[in-house]
């Protein structure tokens, strides 16, 4: 989002986002939340919380390929968990496949997921769960930036899914 973008979701001035930015200006707790808001995340997801044992501070976002991935769980050997967001981008797809298991949950935009010889077009609410062993690839569709939940278990580690009618 550029400063416009915040300025706009939020009714703070640009000038005083950048003060914020910069760390010339100390936010209120009004502005923290109208942030929080825009951003769509947590307040403590703001500011810098005493807890080190939070995961939610210790764990932070990283760049893979052009996205944003903020890993959601901290056991490198069980299962993961991570918010990717996909920026707006028209690229040929390049499937590829591992060991493991996928869910993916769309949670905005509308992401494009090759699976095999299926193209799809996921949207908001929608899930795809699959074996990564069948060549595979996900990413925009080219017309917004798309947000998901991933998980992905290593070989043999499967979710146990339980619904009631």
């Amino acid at each position: 989002m550029t400063l416009t973008d915040v300025a706009n979701a939020t009714g703070i001035s640009k000038s005083t986002l950048s003060r914020l930015e910069t760390g010339q200006r100390r936010p209120t707790l009004e502005l923290l939340l109208a942030l929080s808001h825009a951003y769509r995340v947590p307040l403590d997801a703001l500011v810098a919380a005493p807890n080190e044992g939070d995961p939610r501070v210790q764990l932070k976002p990283g760049r893979v390929k052009g996205r944003t991935v903020i890993p959601l769980t901290r056991q490198p050997d069980g299962m993961q968990a991570w918010k990717i967001v996909i920026p707006t981008s028209k690229v040929d797809p390049e499937p590829r496949a591992h060991d493991g298991y996928e869910w993916i949950y769309v949670l905005s935009g509308h992401m494009r997921l090759v699976l095999g010889d299926q193209d799809w077009i996921l949207e908001p609410g929608e899930i795809a769960e699959f074996d990564t062993k069948v060549r595979h690839w996900f990413g925009s569709t080219g017309a917004e930036t798309v947000e998901i939940l991933s998980i992905f278990g290593r070989p043999g580690e499967r979710m146990t899914v339980r619904t009631t009618g």
